[in-house]
This record gives structure tokens, C-alpha cells and sequence, in this order.
């Protein structure tokens, strides 16, 4: 893609961050009495957002939040 900001052509740097609703699951689970299987949503990619910067001038791009 073409970054907005500097114009360079790029492949993005992706950052993952944890969302509040991985917390509850994983709160959730530990009520649960499954406590190993609370840490699954801190361990799996697909559990996070995405956050994609450009390499280049480090400007922000845009966040993928699965469902």
C-alpha cells in the first residue's frame, strides 16, 4: 500500500494490543474453574486487534478488531 502520510510504498507494521474482551473471556473461564484455559485469548493472535503503522515515518494506519 501507499502510506497517506509520506507517500512511500509500504508493507505495514502490525502491533497486536489485547481488547477488554479478551479480559473477559478470559475472566470468564477463570470463574469457570478452567484457570489454565484463561490464558488462551492472551496467547492467540487472532484474539487481539491489530494496529498497522508505516515503517517508514511511523504513522498510524488503521486497526483490525476481529469479532
Amino acid at each position: 500500500m501507499v502510506c497517506r502520510s509520506c507517500n512511500a510504498q509500504i508493507q505495514t507494521k502490525v502491533d497486536f494490543s489485547t481488547p477488554n474482551k479478551a479480559h473477559i473471556w478470559a475472566f470468564l473461564l477463570c470463574i469457570c474453574g478452567c484457570w489454565p484455559c484463561c490464558l488462551i485469548p492472551y496467547c492467540m493472535d487472532s484474539c487481539k486487534n491489530s494496529v498497522h503503522y508505516c515503517p517508514h515515518c511511523n504513522a498510524y494506519i488503521g486497526t483490525y478488531e476481529p469479532k
